[in-house]
C-alpha cells in the first residue's frame, strides 16, 4: 500500500547585512550616548555580530538601561569623527506574527511591568488624546482588533514623507498636523492604544525592503511599536500596516525619547548617515 508523502513546508529562512556609519563634525570633544545595538533577544541570530567601531579609535563602555537596551557611551574628540557597525543576523523569514484572537487584557489584570506602558511619556501625550481615542475606538471592538482599528486609522491620517521629518513632533501634533515618519504613526498609536487602556511600548530597529520591491528612498532606522495582549507582546506597525519580513530590533523603551539612536552633550553636526538593511543572496 503506497504511503503518500507529507508535503514539505517550504524553508522560508534568510540571512540579511545590517549595519550604518554616521560621520559627526565636533568642535570640542563631546560625549555621546548610544542605543544602535541590535537587542539581546536577537542574539542567537547574531551570525557575524554587530561590533562599534569608531574612527578614530576611542574607548566604548557599555551598560544595559533600565528598560533592557545595550547602550555604549564614549567621548568623541574634536574633528571628523565616525560610528559604524555591520552584521549578520540570521531569520526565520516570516512575517511579524499576528493573532486575532488576542484579546485585552483588563487593567486590574495586567502584570506590574506594563502598567509603565498605559501612562503618558515625553512624546505621548494620553491626557490631550483620550477623548478623541474613546470617541473613534470607545465602542468599538476589544483586543487585537482594537489595535488594529488604531492602526488603520493612523496609517490613513498621517501623510508619510521624509520630508515632514521632526525630532520634536509629539503624538498629539502628528494628529493635529497629519504628517510625519514612522516614529510619528509609531507615537500616535501608542498614545491611543494606552488611551484605550491597551499597554503599548515604541520600538526601534532595522527593516529593509526584504522579501517587498524595493523603495527609491534612502534608507533609515525603522520605528514600530508593541501592544500587550493577552499574556504577551506584539508588533503592530502603523507605518507600514502590514506584516513585514526581517524586522530587527535594537531598543524599545516609551517613546523615542528612550530609544533615540545617540544623545549628544555638545555642539555638533551630523555630515553623513547610512542606514542597509539587506537579504544575503543563496547560492
Amino acid at each position: 500500500m503506497h504511503t503518500p508523502v507529507p508535503l514539505q513546508q517550504p524553508n522560508t529562512a534568510l540571512q540579511m547585512r545590517l549595519g550604518f556609519e554616521m560621520e559627526y563634525e565636533c568642535p570640542a570633544p563631546t560625549p555621546m550616548l548610544l542605543a544602535l545595538s541590535i537587542h539581546d533577544s536577537r542574539s542567537g541570530d547574531l551570525v557575524y555580530p554587530d561590533h562599534l567601531l569608531t574612527q578614530p579609535s576611542v574607548e566604548v563602555r557599555s551598560y544595559r538601561d533600565h528598560f533592557g537596551n545595550w547602550c555604549s557611551r564614549l567621548v568623541a574628540p574634536q574633528g571628523l569623527f565616525i560610528l559604524r557597525s555591520h552584521a549578520l543576523v540570521k531569520d526565520h523569514g516570516l512575517p511579524d506574527a499576528q493573532d486575532p484572537t488576542a484579546r485585552q487584557t483588563p487593567v486590574e489584570y495586567l502584570p506590574e511591568s506594563t502598567l509603565l506602558y498605559l501612562l503618558g511619556s515625553r512624546y505621548v501625550e494620553t491626557d490631550l488624546l483620550a477623548d478623541i481615542a474613546w470617541s473613534h475606538f470607545g465602542g468599538g471592538p476589544t483586543g487585537w482588533a482594537r489595535v488594529q482599528a488604531i492602526c488603520d486609522f493612523v496609517h490613513h491620517h498621517i501623510q508619510f514623507g521624509y520630508q515632514f521629518a521632526r525630532r520634536t513632533r509629539t503624538a498629539w501634533e502628528a494628529y493635529q498636523e497629519g504628517q510625519g515618519v514612522c516614529r510619528d504613526h509609531a507615537h500616535l498609536a501608542i498614545a491611543l492604544c494606552r488611551c484605550m487602556n491597551i499597554p503599548a511600548r515604541y520600538c526601534t530597529g532595522y527593516l529593509g525592503d526584504i522579501r517587498i520591491p524595493a523603495v527609491p528612498a534612502p534608507m533609515d532606522f525603522a520605528g514600530w511599536f508593541e501592544a500587550f495582549l493577552g499574556d504577551r507582546w506584539y508588533t503592530f506597525d502603523a507605518r507600514n500596516n502590514t506584516p513585514r519580513v526581517g524586522r530587527v530590533l535594537m531598543a524599545r523603551g516609551r517613546d523615542a525619547c528612550d530609544v533615540a539612536l545617540t544623545n549628544t552633550f555638545g555642539p555638533n553636526i551630523l555630515k553623513r548617515f547610512e542606514v542597509w538593511a539587506d537579504e544575503v543572496p543563496t547560492a
